[in-house]
């Protein structure tokens, strides 16, 4: 998951991606770090979608922008809006879910 430390150019990937999965977090949410790799380890199986970590301590502005208001949050983009967002207590076997019937419908089977 690549991290994002500038938002400028955060839409347009939106834009340019079938699918694309933001993960917000703070360094000093303990969930949010323990969430992290767990959240790397799914997106293994679903490599064509675009994942980035914005950490909103070091970004501010994510947090108005996307209506984070609290930690962590998972939005995924599907074809420009945003179709899946979970927020403070993530399942990951519902988030799993949601992402795989997406994945989908734009791309094969996750192997």
């Amino acid at each position: 998951m690549e991290k994002i430390i500038d938002i400028e150019n955060i839409e347009q990937i939106i834009q340019e991606n079938d699918m694309v999965f933001l993960y917000f977090s703070t360094q000093d949410c303990g969930i949010c770090t323990s969430l992290l790799p767990k959240l790397e380890e799914m997106l293994v199986s679903y490599p064509k979608i675009k994942s980035f970590h914005i950490p909103i301590d070091e970004i501010p502005l994510a947090s108005g922008k996307f209506s984070v208001f609290t930690v962590p949050t998972v939005i995924v983009y599907v074809d420009g809006k945003e179709a899946i967002r979970e927020a403070r207590f993530i399942s990951m076997d519902t988030l799993e879910e949601k992402i795989s019937k997406y994945y989908s419908l734009f791309f094969e089977e996750p192997a």
